[in-house]
């Protein structure tokens, strides 16, 4: 029996190391941006920072402020784009975690309105802006340092890593927010209790800062590098030669992205109205069940996108979003904690994760090496801050505007949800394109069929 060498044991490792690295910055990450949406939802920022509006009118506002913060995402994708596809993958992930760990803190002790008037609500703004430019610059790295080390056939798995970071992140995030809620009487949550999950999170930056300062570039990067072929331009190459790519990842992600926002975010909204204030945590809850299954759904969709392709997931995640998401008020109606709760974790771990489970592989394997980062971040980035950031302010001014019915979101989401499934069809097949290590047979401007191109 002849025993593989320790080198080759060592490189069988290293996607798995990377992986797991993205995993945890991104867990944590997410964690710090979910918190704010969450207690938005909750009505705490609308009550502390906005009280001199009436309940309906705070809410909007809180939302507006959560929104704010994906206007800020397109510039932290396109910075660390730049520089990512110019110095490198890992300098930006540091970077990005910092960014975040600072404004989460921030956050937590900052002075209501109460204490210091209206600079807190801008404060609170400006530091969601900063979360924001940090979130930005966060996906594209993380995804492409995974795919760029996995093993030839496995792209989509290793990629998921970085994609289970999102409800794994948001299963934090919401275990964090419901146990101070039920660990204290309202009146004291209000107070300071709030406080206690963006404070917690200091802990978490530490340990991701630790895990992502060990990652190394990806062996495509440092041969662009050795042989100085990095890009003078990235943003400006990426718009001109791979321009397709960078479209077509916006409209593949604007149902994905408003529909997580939807489920997750809006969601609690709804219920609350539904269920009565009594019952304000079903909610939280129900999305709180459906992350769990999340972290496991997300790796075992991108792990079938790896034997059927990434297009026909897509294709089923985005049909079957757009046709289910009615059904999603009429089983949350009903009134059943069970009903909404099922309604949710069809939505997300069916639906949205056939979708966002391969992302990270199609994405990514939609660029070239030379220009990945800036495509991909762009793309990704742009479709967030037209769909996921004002989703649910949009959901919840057209809520009002339909007296508490939800024809005008569904409406509203039926458009986005077409558009995204005409951008799918468009979508070339990347598995059967992209073989051996990930230098992809870009979408290019001038010749866009090149599918049957194989590198």
């Amino acid at each position: 029996m002849t025993l593989p060498s320790t080198t080759a044991a060592k490189t069988n490792r290293v996607p798995w190391r990377v992986s797991l690295a993205s995993f945890a910055g991104t867990t944590i990450e997410w964690y710090d941006y979910y918190i704010f949406g969450l207690l938005a939802a909750t009505g705490v920022f609308s009550r502390l920072y906005f009280p001199e509006q009436d309940p309906a009118t705070g809410l909007l506002l809180a939302f507006l402020t959560y929104a704010v913060g994906f206007v800020a995402r397109p510039f932290g994708g396109m910075f660390a784009g730049h520089y990512g596809d110019k110095i490198g993958r890992k300098p930006m992930l540091v970077l990005s975690l910092l960014l975040m760990g600072f404004a989460t803190l921030a956050m937590g002790l900052l002075p209501t309105y109460s204490q210091i008037g209206v600079w807190a609500p801008i404060l609170l703004t400006v530091l969601r802006l900063v979360q924001g430019f940090g979130a930005g610059a966060e996906w594209a790295g993380a995804a492409i340092i995974s795919t760029e080390h996995a093993p030839e056939g496995r792209r989509g798995f290793f990629g998921s890593f970085t994609q289970m970071g999102v409800p794994a992140g948001m299963l934090l995030a919401n275990s964090s927010v419901l146990a101070v809620k039920g660990s204290v009487p309202a009146d004291v949550f209000d107070a300071w209790a709030w406080r206690v999950p963006f404070l917690m999170s200091v802990l978490l930056i530490i340990v991701g800062l630790v895990v992502r300062a060990k990652l190394e570039d990806s062996e495509d990067f440092k041969e662009l590098v050795a042989k100085k072929q990095t890009a003078h331009n990235p943003l400006g190459d990426a718009l001109k030669k791979e321009s397709k790519g960078v479209w077509l990842v916006v409209g593949m992600r604007l149902a994905e992205n408003s529909a997580f926002y939807l489920y997750t975010t809006f969601s609690v909204v709804y219920i609350m109205r539904t269920f009565g204030a009594e019952r304000a945590n079903q909610g939280s809850m129900s999305v709180l069940i459906a992350s769990a299954i999340g972290v496991i759904a997300v790796p075992l969709w991108a792990a079938l996108s790896d034997r059927i392709g990434r297009k026909p997931l897509y294709l089923f995640g985005s049909i079957g979003g757009l046709l289910f998401f009615p059904l999603y008020f009429v089983m949350t109606d009903t009134g059943s904690a069970l009903m909404a709760t099922l309604a949710i974790i069809i939505g997300l771990a069916v639906f949205h994760n056939s979708m966002y489970g391969p992302q990270a592989a199609f994405f990514s394997e939609l660029f070239s090496t030379k220009l990945r980062y800036s495509g991909a971040s762009m793309g990704y980035q742009f479709g967030s801050v037209l769909a996921g950031g004002i989703a649910p302010l949009v959901a919840v001014a057209l809520l009002n505007a339909g007296e508490g019915e939800p024809g005008w979101v569904i409406l509203y989401f039926s458009f986005i949800g077409i558009v995204t499934v005409v951008s799918a069809v468009l979508a070339p097949e990347t598995v059967k394109r992209v073989r051996g290590r990930l230098e992809a047979a870009p979408v290019s401007a001038t010749n866009p069929s090149d599918e049957a191109r194989v590198h």
